[in-house]
């Protein structure tokens, strides 16, 4: 790594370019194998009916699961590779093109994949004795019983597919002019005596600006900017959750909530579990927001200092130094795992810079086929962004861990309350690391503040979201909802969470603009498999410490298994049971320690 400013990833091993013969032929490719996957199932598996020899079933199963894992690489890498510009230049005509023209081609391998889903229901009752032959069939028992469960819950065939094809000028469609809007949004705001203009994502950024005066200037500001797209981003969260909703009852779920159950792989039994944990701890973050309060002179935060730094430090990475830290630190808990960080920063898969058009936020996406992964992230050289970095590449060695492991990519499909597993580990490896070498009470009070405040957001602030998206949901099943509408739903769950701990006259009613969860048809309730993340890490990491350099192995395991079971079995390895409230609770004591020190010192 030979620059010291923020990178910009790089994908030009994978194709030269959007306009490259590689990647057109790529594109051009990628029908033909969908056609290869579709005509395989009409000649030599739909056939097949449940009066079929089992091994004919197995045989013609195992070739269309192969050639299925083949399909899903060779989709999944064209079209990451597409989005890695869209994700990071709003402006590039060309890649908004080809993702809209892709899309039109995956329509006909989603449709695919609702008559395999079909088939396989009407072979249900013979599943156990097809896998029982071994082979590729059995190493894909948890994924082929889970589409056999996903079946139960689809329309008809002609209803599907007319779905699909809608979803690209409706869902998707909003889902994109949120990210259009947001991404491009700039305005002009006063720092450092300079008139400088930003991109509305890096307002956010000034949340933790050490000026008080600029923090709330920039919490003004972020009030005016949303204010002014507040209708349009109504129009496309009413369009996709109105989407959702019609969807649903078309396909026999109850709720939206149900479907996201299926998804994160836990039951109600866990998750009410898990809530019930975090509402019994908002006592305990109220201590700290007024404890942060008290320290600005106020009996409750405004929103503008709830992200204010507290404490002294006078820590600012450089891009290099943010690399040099983070790799001496993943290499005490795992060699392996700094193997995998030096080679994301050294092939610069990360980008780091802020600019305008990038989305905001942090993501990593695993590029299929290359045993490689792409990480964004906007760094300022702050602690806070050190640890996102660290967050992300959790991410990565999760995917490297399923690609060493040979996974295919139907073993690979992570629930997302499992995908925060490593992401929560790294984070937390930086996070204690800073502590221990905190050379002052003042510095140890400023790292503790960047914990509790992440703990808080993934705590109190996810459930406030949980509370919003399940109010939207309710009340859009009755009717659209208005701008000033779903600003009153977000400060009612804003009240309801952070309390007396924040002061309700300085809240944030437009947090639901310019958070892309909400705006995904696909992934409802994108927000408590954060708290289960980070409850779950949380509880590997206190067995990590017991149990030292004997977990790593057993870790690194679980995470090439994360696509292969039900988050229960896999925690049930660690001899934790997520369906039991004290597993959740004593996450959260590690968190309530925490606190007591920042009231402490």
């Amino acid at each position: 790594m030979s620059t010291d400013q923020p990178t910009r990833w790089d994908l030009s091993n994978i194709f030269p370019g959007l306009e490259s013969e590689e990647f057109k032929k790529a594109v051009a490719d990628t029908p033909l194998i969908i056609d290869e996957l579709m005509n395989f199932f009409n000649i030599s598996l739909a056939p097949l009916t449940m009066e079929t020899e089992v091994q004919i079933i197995n045989q013609s199963l195992t070739e269309y699961v192969n050639k299925l894992n083949s399909t899903l690489t060779h989709v999944g890498k064209v079209g990451n590779y597409i989005y890695s510009f869209i994700s990071t230049d709003s402006y590039n005509k060309l890649a908004t093109r080809l993702i809209s023209e892709y899309e039109q081609v995956m329509v006909r391998l989603e449709n695919q994949d609702v008559i395999f889903k079909n088939w396989l229901s009407n072979v249900q009752s013979r599943i156990d004795e097809i896998i029982s032959l071994g082979g590729t069939v059995a190493e894909h028992d948890f994924a082929l019983k889970e589409i056999v469960h996903f079946s139960q819950f689809l329309m008809s065939q002609a209803e599907e597919e007319l779905a699909s094809e809608l979803n690209l000028s409706g869902a998707s469609g909003w889902e994109k002019l949120q990210g259009v809007i947001t991404s491009q949004l700039t305005t002009e705001i006063e720092l450092d005596g300079e008139i400088k203009t930003l991109p509305a994502p890096a307002l956010i950024n000034l949340r933790s600006h050490p000026d008080s005066e600029v923090r709330k200037i920039g919490y003004e500001k972020e009030m005016q900017v949303w204010k002014s797209v507040e209708e349009s981003l109504a129009a496309a969260m009413n369009g996709i959750k109105g989407t959702v909703i019609t969807l649903n009852k078309k396909r026999g779920r109850k709720d939206a909530v149900e479907s996201a159950l299926d998804m994160a792989r836990i039951d109600r039994e866990t998750l009410d579990a898990m809530l019930s944990a975090m509402e019994d701890s908002f006592p305990m973050f109220r201590r700290y927001f007024q404890a942060k309060a008290k320290r600005f002179g106020q009996e409750k935060l405004p929103w503008w200092n709830l992200f204010a730094p507290v404490g002294k430090s006078d820590t600012k990475f450089s891009f290099l130094e943010a690399r040099d830290f983070i790799l001496d630190h993943f290499s005490k808990f795992s060699p392996d795992l700094a193997d995998f960080a030096a080679r994301a920063f050294d092939n610069n898969w990360i980008d780091a810079e802020q600019r305008e058009g990038k989305m905001g936020g942090a993501f990593c996406m695993d590029i299929p086929g290359t045993g490689e992964s792409r990480i964004l992230c906007n760094f300022d050289g702050s602690l806070d962004q050190v640890s996102t970095i660290a967050h992300e590449l959790g991410h990565g060695f999760h995917n490297d861990c399923m690609e060493k492991a040979g996974r295919t990519q139907l073993q690979q499909r992570t629930p997302m309350t499992m995908a925060e597993t490593a992401s929560i580990m790294c984070e937390t490896i930086i996070s204690n690391a800073s502590l221990k070498q905190a050379k002052s009470k003042d510095e140890e009070l400023a790292i503790l503040e960047g914990m509790l405040n992440g703990d808080s957001q993934v705590i109190v602030d996810i459930y406030s979201r949980y509370l919003f998206e399940k109010e939207v949901f309710e009340r859009r099943a009755k009717s659209d909802l208005s701008a000033e509408e779903l600003c009153e739903i977000m400060e009612r769950a804003q009240k309801a969470t952070y309390g007396d701990g924040l002061d309700e006259n300085f809240l944030h009613k437009y947090m639901w603009t310019w958070k892309p969860h909400y705006y995904s048809a696909n992934l409802s309730f994108y927000n408590f498999p954060y708290a289960f993340g980070l409850m779950f890490g949380t509880g590997l990491y206190a067995i990590y410490q017991e149990r030292g350099n004997s977990f790593i192995p057993d870790y690194t395991d679980l995470l090439s298994s994360t696509g292969s079971g039900s988050a229960a079995d896999l925690a049930q390895r660690f001899g934790i049971d997520i369906r039991k409230k004290s597993f959740w609770e004593g996450s959260l004591k590690v968190v309530e320690q925490r606190v007591n020190r920042y009231i402490e010192i």
